[in-house]
C-alpha cells in the first residue's frame, strides 16, 4: 500500500513509546508534506542524536564526557538530587529553585519481584556521596510504588554515611479537589501540612 521507505518510517515511529501504528502513519504523512528544507533540518537533528552521550558523573544526557550542570561551578556542590531519568532533571530545572547537582538512576526498582537494582546507578551514587563530600541527598523518585521502593532502598544504603537524606514533599496538587483525592495523597497532605 505504501512505498518501502514510508512503511519503514511508520515501523520506526510505531516503536516509540506512546505511538501506535495510526499515529505513526500520521507522523510520517505529516513529515512527507513538509517542505524539503524543514525535512532536512529534522533529519540532521535526528542524525546528531547519535553524537550525544551520557555524563560520566551524573548520567544525564550530554554532548561531552560531563554535562553542563556538572561543569557549572556556580551550582551548590554538596547537594545531589537523585532522579529516575533525565526528563526529571528538565522538570526540576524549569522551577528555577534547585541549584545543586543531580544523579540519574536510570529507572526504579520493580515491585513485581524482579529487581533491576543491579542496572541502576546506585553504586555510582554511593561513591559520589563519599568522594564529593555530599551533605544532602534529595530523593526525587516519582510518587509510585516503584519510586517509593527505590527511595526506601536508597535511604537504607545511604544511612551509614550519616548525611541528610530528604524526599520531595507530597500532598494535594494545586487545583485538586479533596473529593477526588486518593487516601495516600490525602494522608500525605495532612502529614506534610504547614502552619499558616
Amino acid at each position: 500500500m505504501y512505498p518501502k521507505v514510508f512503511k519503514d518510517l511508520i515501523e520506526h515511529f510505531a516503536s516509540l513509546p506512546s505511538v501506535g501504528p495510526k499515529m505513526a502513519e500520521r507522523l510520517v504523512l505529516f513529515l512527507f508534506k513538509k517542505d524539503r528544507e524543514k525535512l532536512d533540518d529534522f533529519s540532521q537533528s535526528l542524525l546528531a542524536l547519535k553524537n550525544l552521550t551520557v555524563c560520566q558523573k551524573c548520567f544525564n544526557i550530554s554532548e561531552n564526557t560531563h554535562c553542563h550542570i556538572c561543569h557549572d561551578k556556580q551550582r551548590i556542590q554538596n547537594i545531589i538530587c537523585v532522579v529516575e531519568d533525565p526528563l526529571d532533571i528538565i522538570s526540576i530545572e524549569r522551577t528555577g529553585i534547585y541549584r545543586g547537582l543531580y544523579h540519574v538512576l536510570g529507572g526504579t526498582m520493580q515491585s513485581s519481584g524482579k529487581s533491576e537494582k543491579n542496572e541502576l546507578k546506585i553504586p555510582q551514587l554511593l561513591t559520589r556521596v563519599i568522594n564529593e563530600k555530599i551533605e544532602e541527598v534529595i530523593l526525587a523518585t516519582n510518587p509510585t510504588t516503584e519510586g517509593d521502593l527505590t527511595a526506601l532502598y536508597l535511604k537504607r544504603k545511604l544511612q551509614p554515611t550519616q548525611i541528610k537524606i530528604t524526599r520531595l514533599g507530597r500532598g494535594m496538587s494545586t487545583g485538586g479537589d479533596i473529593e477526588y483525592a486518593d487516601e495516600t495523597t490525602l494522608s500525605s497532605a495532612l502529614s506534610n501540612r504547614k502552619e499558616l
